[in-house]
């Protein structure tokens, strides 16, 4: 079948290691399906894999892709869950210490065809294009369950997402905008800034600029280079939901009188649920918002999307279609 994968990693040029040709069809383990994909948008992840992060040379070749949208083997339209937990888990799969994602352990879903558990075959509602469903999966899914598992937010709540043009931030700039929060979004580019407030920021300020208010919860995945601000931007009590850290992990200032002296919450978050990727898809048909597509084109023309990742020329997800 059709696939796009790494044959080999290299950290300084990962585009190096990237194939577009053909892999053996996958093999379906007992309790597993197959999905045949229709759609599959690129996340960073698939950048790191080529970079040899997550991914073991002895995985090699891996076909890269987490998220995906299709039909299944009865000709259903659905979205694949990308976190996969072992078997005999019971209970959140993002908290199981031996969960993976597609394209780690198993193979990914940028071909024609991908084997995944039963259970992460997620329905698609009819309001979401085939494309707009497998941005779902990883991105949009993360910021969900920040937002409305992790943070703690109510209507009308005031909520600061860090670094607008990743695909975790302007999935939470919707998402908390149509959920009736007041968003705050801050960015180096002016015209991120623009393109923030043109889907949903009530305010698009500077890297690093005074808000007009404390705010309730920062969303957090840039991660060093912005850590003091989102410290300093809460009320007392507030909450920070980190999901990354693009920017490096060691910040110069923790803020960690602050955070205790006005009794701040700090709270990681990865991934989420196949019942949150349930409600997320949900959520998007019953409100009709709409992911942020930056591109569609061709799995063929993989290489091309993936450059633009690595070059940080994205704004919202691009797009693989078959």
């Amino acid at each position: 079948m059709f696939a796009v994968y790494a044959a080999s990693m290299d950290p300084k040029n990962p585009m190096d290691g990237l194939v577009v040709g053909e892999r053996p069809d996958p093999q379906v383990p007992d309790g597993w399906t197959t999905v045949t994909v229709k759609a599959a948008s690129i996340n960073h992840h698939d950048v790191w894999s080529l970079r040899g992060v997550g991914l073991r040379e002895e995985s090699l070749p891996m076909i890269l892709g987490c998220d995906a949208a299709g039909y299944d083997e009865d000709g259903n339209e659905v979205i694949v869950h990308a976190v996969i937990s072992d078997p005999d888990w019971v209970g959140d799969e993002t908290l199981d210490p031996r969960r993976s994602l597609l394209s780690e352990r198993h193979q990914g879903t940028f071909a024609d065809q991908v084997a995944v558990p039963r259970r992460n075959v997620v329905p698609k509602p009819a309001g979401l294009t085939m494309a707009e469903a497998a941005c779902l999966p990883t991105a949009w899914l993360t910021a969900y369950r920040m937002l409305f598992t992790q943070a703690d937010l109510n209507p009308g709540d005031a909520v600061l997402v860090q670094g607008a043009g990743g695909g975790v931030a302007t999935a939470a700039i919707t998402l908390a905008r149509a959920a009736g929060f007041r968003v705050f979004a801050t960015s180096r580019d002016e015209d991120k800034r623009q393109r923030a407030l043109d889907i949903g920021a009530h305010e698009a300020l500077e890297s690093g600029a005074r808000l007009p208010v404390k705010v309730d919860a920062v969303i957090e995945t840039v991660g060093a280079a912005t850590w003091s601000h989102s410290i300093k931007s809460m009320r007392p009590g507030g909450t920070l939901v980190i999901a990354g850290a693009t920017s490096g992990d060691a910040p110069s200032h923790a803020e960690l009188t602050r955070i205790f002296f006005q009794q701040m919450r700090v709270h990681g978050s990865t991934m989420g649920t196949r019942e949150e990727l349930r409600r997320l898809a949900e959520f998007m048909d019953v409100t009709g918002t709409k992911p942020l597509i930056d591109a569609e084109i061709p799995m063929e023309q993989a290489a091309d999307g993936l450059q633009r990742v690595v070059d940080g020329d994205v704004f919202g997800k691009i797009v693989l279609t078959r």
